[in-house]
């Protein structure tokens, strides 16, 4: 509530008739309820009770005493025209507070690490196709929370995104993982000079690189790491090479990674290899190779995320596209998810189902009542 009470207030004050601090509240828990849309929001208050929606700063009607729900309408034009960037610092900087910088345990000597994925996301129903909105987050890979979350111009235009997302982060003792677009230079350098170490994935946009790390003497690296994994129709074995190098025509790389996935599908009985290359600027004392390979594979954390916003909350075939309303609604989503990650809830679906049936748990969840 505190966080919230900060945002500016979009309206004007002639006829404002709720505060701003009562309507995202009333939101922030319809959302933690499965609330999908403005319509679904506006339900959930009916069914919330004058107690719940006092709690929430809701205030009593002047002349009848009666805490009155804010309307549909209301809803719409608040989510609509608030400033989203301030939603998403604040739900981003919220969501940081709830965990300790550093959650992952270190081996003795070592520095711990905490990890954070960044990847982008499209929201499909925001816009025609050319018009639709594309957000950069940043996610705890061990938590599953959203630390920070920024709006770029379209998915080229995610480099120019990391910087803003990153800057009022406190990156001393966290990887950023991140998927070859974001295999730059400048990051790496801004990055390294943030305190911060990378694990980046590299592909045919540095060509240079990627044949370099293609033509190191692989055959002669032992198998550093290996895991099998069965499920979803298929049989998984993937196998991570590292190796030191200080060579490496990239900025402050020191380790060069080579992850070999064996792939069968259960059905056909076919097998597919698919042949990864990495680079980090850790050195092998800073990082091991089962380190590197949970880094590697806590990357996918995000698309977790991506796929409970899609299925679970129907990000991607909602119609939401008045003015700020698309973006402020997919901070809500982080900020419901992060809440209940950090909860310990598993199972997204099954605690939205259990708030939607009491209004008064959401209210728990946030610590009010």
């Amino acid at each position: 509530m505190e966080w919230l009470a900060v945002l500016p207030d979009p309206r004007g004050r002639r006829g404002r008739r709720h505060r701003l601090v009562g309507v995202l509240a009333v939101a922030v828990c319809a959302v933690l309820a499965g609330a999908r849309s403005f319509a679904a929001i506006a339900e959930w208050t009916l069914d919330a009770s004058p107690a719940v929606l006092a709690e929430l700063g809701l205030r009593p009607d002047p002349l009848t005493g009666q805490v009155v729900a804010p309307g549909e309408a209301t809803i719409r034009r608040v989510l609509a025209a608030i400033d989203a960037d301030a939603v998403d610092e604040a739900v981003g900087a919220w969501l940081r507070g709830l965990r300790p910088p550093c959650a992952q345990p270190a081996a003795a000597g070592t520095r711990t690490w905490r990890a954070v994925a960044v990847d982008g996301k499209t929201i499909r129903g925001s816009g025609p196709p050319g018009g639709q909105l594309h957000l950069l987050a940043a996610v705890d890979h061990e938590h599953g929370t959203v630390l920070g979350q920024v709006q770029v111009d379209g998915k080229s235009n995610e480099i120019t995104a990391l910087r803003p997302l990153l800057e009022g982060m406190d990156l001393t003792g966290v990887i950023v993982t991140a998927d070859a677009m974001q295999t730059q230079r400048e990051h790496a350098a801004w990055l390294a000079c943030r305190g911060a170490g990378w694990l980046f994935v590299v592909k045919r946009n540095q060509p240079g690189l990627y044949r370099q790390l293609k033509a190191l003497p692989w055959a002669r690296v032992p198998v550093q790491d290996e895991t099998h994994d069965r499920g979803h129709g298929r049989y998984e074995i993937r196998r991570l090479q590292v190796l030191s190098s200080d060579r490496l025509a990239f900025p402050h790389a020191a380790q060069a990674l080579r992850i070999c996935r064996r792939v069968r599908d259960q059905k056909t009985k076919k097998w597919r290899t698919i042949t990864v290359y990495a680079i980090t600027n850790l050195t092998a004392v800073q990082a091991g190779a089962a380190d590197l390979a949970r880094w590697i594979r806590g990357h996918w954390s995000i698309e977790v995320l991506h796929h409970i916003r899609d299925v679970t909350f129907g990000e991607d075939a909602s119609q939401v596209r008045t003015g700020n309303a698309p973006r402020v609604m997919a901070a809500l989503r982080n900020l419901a998810i992060g809440i209940l990650r950090t909860a310990g809830h598993i199972n997204i679906a099954k605690a939205l189902r259990h708030n939607g049936r009491n209004p008064a748990r959401p209210l728990k969840l946030l610590g009010i009542t």
